[in-house]
């Protein structure tokens, strides 16, 4: 039986096929803006290399729209061993790509970053908390991206952890956290970022850079798909129980609170729909610092 829909799956297959044979990694530069040198911070905690470019549609706006500086935080380097420095290299391009910076913790990355290691080898992980708490000292960023604490891969839980764990041993700092989803959605978002084609398609491309896992598992062709369904479930997640959906085409779900005084606190009356234009800017308005 033919009808319109048969063309857009047989144009969705064809190019998902066209593009398995479409180089990966190796792009030149991106189109960023100049860092000033009084730029707002972002750190970007990625459980793994890879993380950074798949979650990575609101730390992109905030450094192409509002000039901020975001470093990405390579906590572990994959379960791998004889990966790790492979994997390092591949991140260290992705970011390249993005106009990222990379910070790394310890050569081949922390181990044991899980709620196991959290509960059981104390010494282990207050000794990996404290190389955490060095690198957010240190930077004293506005913003700081984590995964949720229910994002089903166990680093990913630990990394959510290790970093308030981290925060709470830093007196007096304060900053927005930006709690990101991927191996589980997050239960309560309440904040949903469009991403223009042009952000979504270098974000596919950032990924591409991770070579080793994407000739695997060719996940970054799904990352338009998800980003795609991210506007169903945000639009009534988000902007409400049988809200009409706005008229994004991709879209990231995060949960935007603060710390404020050793403790995560709310900093939204209500829940954000963040279209491509001005809106980014009146909500991180605070972290702007002006050029002198």
């Amino acid at each position: 039986m033919s009808h319109p829909y048969n063309h857009f799956v047989n144009e969705f297959v064809r190019l998902l096929d066209e593009t398995r044979e479409a180089p990966l990694g190796g792009f030149p530069l991106a189109d960023v803006p100049r860092l000033l040198d009084n730029a707002p911070r972002a750190l970007v905690f990625a459980p793994h290399p890879d993380d950074e470019s798949i979650l990575g549609g609101l730390p992109l706006r905030l450094r192409r729209e509002l000039s901020f500086r975001i470093s990405a935080v390579a906590v572990t380097q994959g379960s791998r061993v004889d990966r790790q420095p492979a994997r390092l290299e591949e991140m260290r391009g992705a970011c390249h790509f993005l106009g990222f910076e990379l910070i790394t913790t310890r050569p081949n990355g922390l181990v044991g970053i899980n709620p196991r290691t959290r509960e059981q080898n104390p010494g282990a992980w207050e000794d990996a908390v404290a190389t955490i708490a060095q690198i957010i000292a240190y930077h004293r960023a506005s913003v700081i991206f984590l995964p949720h604490d229910q994002d089903h891969h166990g680093t990913h839980i630990g990394t959510h952890h290790l970093v308030l764990d981290a925060l709470a041993t830093i007196p007096g700092i304060r900053c927005k956290l930006v709690e990101t989803e991927y191996w589980r959605a997050i239960a309560d978002p309440n904040l949903m970022v469009e991403s223009s084609p042009d952000d979504v398609a270098d974000l596919v491309a950032a990924v591409s850079f991770h070579k080793g896992e994407v000739v695997r598992n060719p996940y970054h062709l799904s990352l338009p798909s998800w980003m795609s369904d991210n506007v169903r479930r945000g639009s009534e997640l988000v902007g409400g129980l049988g809200s009409a959906a706005p008229g994004f085409h991709f879209a990231t779900l995060y949960r935007l609170t603060e710390w404020v005084n050793g403790e995560v606190r709310p900093c939204l009356k209500a829940p954000r729909l963040v279209p491509v234009g001005p809106a980014l800017a009146e909500l991180f308005k605070r972290e702007i610092v002006p050029a002198s």
